[in-house]
């Protein structure tokens, strides 16, 4: 397709002509089905195209998170877990690749437990093992050595690497990201269905006019347009409409904290909130396209 022929498409898909305009009835069912349509995939769009930028920041946090870090746990009887706090601290401050270790206070381990058992909980009382927290630094350390070493020298040590929770939260924030774009896939093809029904029932109960304007000598191109033109703005309209309802709604939702976890934070953030703005557009190019297969359809049954 040419530059200029491009162009004067695009002319006459925002200026239009007024006599062509007249074939394609500015409103009733159709007119409704097409705002309504457009209107509530561009809501669900903005809510989908949310829980995928969120989910991919949740992936990203949790793999930051967990792949540098890992606990050792001393599980030893109280007269001896000093003694084999100390010996591991030393081997991991020894051991190329950790960049940081540091036993946990009593203050700490007992803030951790807190949201199960309480913030009184007496860890005197309990046999609560003692934890070290290890940084990981670049190019990271050898766990399998490092295992061996601190079952030779340190009976009562535990390394735990977070490799049993960091994959599969890792896996599920990226599949509930692959789930919000076919979320977003399966909006849009929705919307061109339903346009497409619309435009069909336009086309098939303007039959007489159609025929009208042949006989003048009108070609099937000039009454398309004319069809496109309408079904395409009147789809922009209504996706924009949708996108402001569904950017309020996120907008109201809970920002992120610590106690809601996952479940909070769900919304944009910072240039995220102007991709919302392509969503009228992508429903104004979806309906542009299903009405002109429609129309080419329709009119070439008419024939």
């Amino acid at each position: 397709m040419s530059t200029d022929s491009l162009g004067g498409r695009l002319r006459a898909l925002i200026i239009g002509d007024a006599q062509a305009d007249r074939v394609v009835p500015p409103s009733g069912f159709t007119a409704q089905l097409t705002l309504f349509a457009a209107g509530a995939m561009a809501f669900l769009a903005v809510f989908a195209l949310a829980l995928s930028l969120a989910s991919g920041r949740l992936a990203d946090r949790w793999a930051d998170e967990l792949a540098r870090a890992a606990t050792l746990r001393i599980n030893a009887p109280a007269e001896q877990r000093t003694a084999q706090t100390e010996a591991a601290l030393k081997i991991l401050r020894q051991t190329p690749g950790v960049a940081s270790a540091r036993a946990f206070t009593a203050e700490e381990q007992a803030a951790l437990l807190a949201p199960w058992f309480g913030a009184a909980l007496p860890l005197d009382a309990l046999p609560v093992p003692q934890l070290i927290e290890v940084i990981e630094d670049d190019p990271g350390y050898d766990a399998t050595g490092l295992r061996l070493r601190l079952q030779a020298e340190v009976p009562g040590a535990v390394l735990d690497d977070h490799t049993r929770w960091r994959e599969p939260l890792v896996d599920a924030a990226r599949s509930l990201r692959l789930l919000a774009v076919v979320s977003i896939l399966l909006i849009a093809g929705a919307m061109g269905a339903m346009i497409t029904l619309a435009a069909n029932a336009a086309l098939a109960a303007n039959a007489q006019v159609i025929e009208v304007l042949r006989l003048v000598g009108a070609q099937d191109g000039y009454i398309a347009q004319a069809f496109i033109r309408r079904f395409t703005l009147r789809a922009l309209s209504g996706a924009a409409v949708g996108m402001g309802f569904g950017m309020l709604g996120v907008w109201l939702m809970p920002a992120a904290s610590d106690e809601g976890g996952f479940l909070t934070g769900l919304g944009f953030q910072g240039f995220g909130w102007l991709l919302p703005l392509a969503i009228p557009l992508l429903g104004a190019l979806v309906a542009y396209i299903a009405t002109s297969r429609a129309a080419k359809k329709r009119l070439g049954d008419l024939t």
